[in-house]
């Protein structure tokens, strides 16, 4: 199994996964001309990609699915409550293909395994990639450790995890007190401290890498993110940085 991350943040967000010759993409929040561009960067053709599957209604993950399908002939893979809940406009959409949260959708022999969370979305998931033995987990927009979460981190063997914020930054920043409410409340996102936590309790069922995503721009910084992760496990520990300006360098599983 091989994965990239094409952008992570709340200015965009989209992640590749490929394995057993199959082609999927988590989310389209970003242009169709940028996915294009940045998944040529890695030699893909976003053309052939099999699925677009959709975590949530926000739109830094979903605002250019009609464009991805409409351009590129791609199907959305979403949630009812998920497509009904969305402010963006979608605009026509002649191939989407429902799923409940909890579900388990296959793309031949991967499985990708879709688990409800506890972010202030509609009905928002995240994601499990199987293929022979080997589970991805691309794990963003959690709203806070919630219950079952550190089973499905100590279940995969690579991960991209959310480190949304820096609590101190967060809490001597610009943002306004309800905004930083928000952000670390229960229905939020998760810290380099809560991910640092969650890493540490996997203790040897961790993953083999850790790729912090969904870093703040305004709230933190990627050596923060990936020194508070390491501080749980090691310096030796293989910690990567899903950007939120570019494409990341392809990861093996």
């Amino acid at each position: 199994m091989v994965t990239f991350s094409l952008q992570s943040g709340s200015n965009g967000n989209s992640i590749y996964v490929e394995a057993g010759g199959r082609r999927l993409l988590f989310d389209a929040g970003i242009s169709g001309s940028c996915a294009e561009r940045r998944m040529a960067e890695h030699g893909r053709d976003i053309r052939e990609v099999e699925a677009v599957i959709i975590s949530h209604d926000h739109v830094d993950h979903i605002r250019s699915a009609g464009i991805f399908q409409r351009k590129f002939g791609l199907p959305i893979y979403i949630t009812r409550l998920t497509q009904r809940a969305t402010w963006c406009n979608l605009g026509r959409l002649s191939d989407v293909r429902y799923f409940t949260s909890g579900d388990v959708l296959e793309f031949g022999p991967v499985r990708v395994h879709t688990i409800r969370t506890a972010h202030d979305a509609a009905d928002g998931v995240v994601f499990v990639v199987e293929f022979e033995g080997k589970r991805l987990g691309v794990l963003t927009d959690l709203g806070h450790p919630f219950a079952g979460l550190g089973s499905v981190l100590s279940s995969v063997d690579a991960a991209y995890l959310e480190c949304n914020y820096d609590p101190q930054m967060l809490e001597s920043g610009p943002y306004p007190p309800h905004l930083k409410a928000r952000i670390r409340g229960d229905g939020g996102h998760l810290s380099n401290l809560e991910s640092h936590d969650l890493v540490r309790s996997c203790a040897r069922s961790r993953p083999n890498w850790i790729a912090v995503a969904h870093l703040s721009e305004d709230n933190n910084r990627p050596d923060l993110a990936v020194e508070c992760v390491r501080q749980a496990v090691g310096t030796s520990y293989t910690v990567h940085h899903a950007s939120r300006y570019d494409v990341s360098e392809l990861f093996t599983v």
